[in-house]
C-alpha cells in the first residue's frame, strides 16, 4: 500500500530476501487504486496531473459511494504515474491487472469469458482500455483476476495476446 512516506519494516528479518508484487513473473499491467473525496473538482484534478504531463490515461473507471471514490487508473508509464501520484500526496494502492487484446471475432467478449472459465477462474472486475495498445494500437480488456498465473497460462495456451506495461508507451 502506498499512503504517504513509508519505511521498511522487515519484522526482524532483514536475512530473508522477501519477494514482491513487481518480482512477478506473469505480463501484467500496473493499476493505480486512488482514494479521493467525492467533492466537487477532485476528478478533475487527479487527470489534470496527468493530461498536463506525458503520462497517458490509458484507462479509468471510478468507484462512487457518497463521501469517498475510488480511482482506478493505468498510466501509459507506471514509474511517471507513480511519481505524479506521490508528489500529489494522493492516497493510493495498486494492484495487477492483465490486458488481452480483444479476438477479431464476432464475440470476443465470449471467447475471453469462456477461456478463463476453462481454467475455473474468477473475474473479479473488468473494463475497457480508452486507447489502442501494441504495435497495432488494438483494442483490449482490462483484467481483474483471482488467479493470475492460471490466467496467463489458460488465455496464453488458447492463443490470446497478454499485453505488458511497455506496451502501454508504443
Amino acid at each position: 500500500m502506498s499512503f504517504g512516506d513509508e519505511t521498511e519494516d522487515t519484522g526482524g528479518m532483514s536475512g530473508i530476501d522477501l519477494a514482491t508484487a513487481r518480482g512477478r513473473d506473469w505480463p501484467s499491467v500496473r493499476q493505480f487504486n486512488v482514494f479521493l473525496a467525492n467533492r466537487m473538482g477532485a476528478m478533475l484534478e487527479l487527470v489534470r496531473r496527468f493530461e498536463t504531463s506525458s503520462v497517458r490515461v490509458v484507462s479509468l473507471t471510478v468507484i462512487e459511494t457518497a463521501d469517498c471514490a475510488i480511482i482506478r487508473i493505468v498510466p501509459s508509464d507506471y514509474e511517471r504515474g507513480y511519481e505524479l501520484l506521490k508528489q500529489a500526496r494522493l492516497p493510493f494502492t495498486e494492484s495487477d491487472l492483465l490486458v488481452v487484446r480483444l479476438p477479431d471475432n464476432d464475440q470476443p467478449l465470449l471467447s475471453i469469458t469462456k477461456a478463463l472459465l476453462s481454467g475455473e477462474i474468477d473475474i473479479h472486475y473488468t473494463y475497457p482500455l480508452l486507447i489502442g495498445v501494441g504495435p497495432m494500437g488494438c483494442t483490449a480488456l482490462a483484467l481483474h483476476v483471482d488467479d493470475f498465473e492460471n490466467a496467463v497460462h489458460t488465455l496464453q495456451a488458447q492463443g490470446f495476446t497478454l499485453y505488458t506495461e511497455s506496451d502501454l508507451n508504443d
